[in-house]
């Protein structure tokens, strides 16, 4: 009988030792890394204004572009131009595009119309935009993708000083009703909170291609995207991972820099987005794998022991107070990032959406390892 006391008592200690442990990893992140674009302030340096060259793909994406597409010929800027690559549009895409440049003298057309892409995916037109614009600095969107003000491009601009080549930006998704919308908008919110808080902290390793800019002759130093052209996705995350140093690059998290977008509508559509956004993650530095993994693998661990000790009735009241501590300061960490990041109305649910992809990331994961995610478009 004091043998097996003695052995429960050492596996209850374990289990309590390993969730002590899971605490301090996550508020370390939390109050270490997270903190960083919560309490973020950004650092305005005059400087003179730079000719830019707005770069979007775009396959059969006729009806975004005629909502989207003046937003952005129409930016409030001095000098810029916007090249769109027809990636083999068969609907009315080049037309619109024809009579949109009658009216607007700095939209510049890239017209494929024979499929000379081998490796499938977005970025043989991509790089064939970049190489057609004539300006070093290249600020990259998608056709469903909007600014949010009519100073976007001046924001994005705006930290480009001496030695910066890549400045993150966010791009959001429209806030409306029902459950999916707010899944997917705390997914993106969570994303952001993790690649622009590395920036901050001199570990920069992805952005979105959604809004993302750099320097056209810091794409032909990296090679463009040759080391991974085979790859589908990665034209916006493997290229940063390769390219993106402490010294070289910066975030802009104004609200005016924002671009929106709107989210899937069905659960099918957004599982077969966010299948094709997980599989670049593999090909991402070591160092930076471990991060993310180790960030991923605490949040597995805390909410396994967590669940674990009350069911065993085990110290609850130090088990609930670590508990308690985590979720305040998850909840002050997202609260100020919401706000600086203009999302608002899933914070109460943040807690349920983290356990919900602790669980479903790794299932899509998984799935991927066996079927491959279909094309970009």
């Amino acid at each position: 009988m004091t043998f097996d006391l003695l052995t429960d008592n050492t596996i209850f200690n374990t289990l309590l030792f390993i969730f002590y442990g899971s605490v301090l990893i996550q508020l370390i992140y939390y109050w270490g890394i997270f903190s960083r674009l919560a309490f973020f302030k950004n650092k305005n340096q005059p400087r003179q204004p730079q000719a830019v060259s707005i770069v979007i793909c775009a396959k059969n994406e006729y009806f975004n572009l005629k909502e989207n597409l003046p937003l952005i010929l129409e930016q409030n800027y001095y000098n810029f131009e916007v090249v769109v690559v027809n990636d083999v549009s068969d609907d009315e895409t080049y037309f619109l595009l024809k009579i949109l440049q009658e009216k607007y003298s700095n939209l510049k057309i890239v017209n494929f119309v024979d499929n000379v892409n081998f490796f499938k995916g977005k970025k043989f037109p991509l790089s064939i935009g970049i190489k057609c614009a004539k300006n070093d600095l290249i600020l990259l969107t998608d056709a469903d993708c909007q600014p949010d003000s009519p100073e976007w491009l001046s924001k994005m601009q705006e930290n480009f000083h001496s030695g910066v080549e890549i400045v993150l930006g966010y791009g959001k998704y429209k806030s409306e009703k029902g459950l999916l919308n707010k899944m997917i908008r705390f997914d993106t919110l969570h994303i952001a909170l993790q690649y622009l808080s590395m920036a901050v902290s001199g570990n920069p390793y992805m952005g979105v291609g959604r809004n993302l800019a750099y320097r056209k002759s810091l794409f032909y130093r990296q090679n463009g995207f040759i080391s991974h052209y085979k790859i589908k996705s990665g034209d916006d995350d493997l290229f940063i991972n390769a390219a993106a140093t402490k010294k070289n690059t910066r975030i802009m998290i104004s609200h005016q820099s924002h671009t929106v977008s709107e989210a899937k509508k069905t659960l099918t559509n957004w599982i077969i987005q966010k299948r094709r956004h997980l599989t670049s993650g593999k090909y991402y530095k070591s160092s930076t794998k471990f991060i993310l993994g180790l960030y991923s693998f605490s949040q597995i661990v805390f909410f396994a022991t967590f669940a674990t000790l009350v069911s065993l009735d085990y110290t609850l009241i130090i088990v609930f107070a670590l508990f308690t501590l985590r979720l305040i300061s998850q909840l002050i960490i997202f609260k100020r990032t919401m706000i600086k990041l203009n999302e608002r109305n899933f914070l109460i649910g943040i807690p349920f959406f983290e356990l919900f992809f602790i669980l479903f990331n790794p299932i899509l994961v998984l799935y991927n390892t066996v079927s491959k995610p279909d094309k970009w478009k």
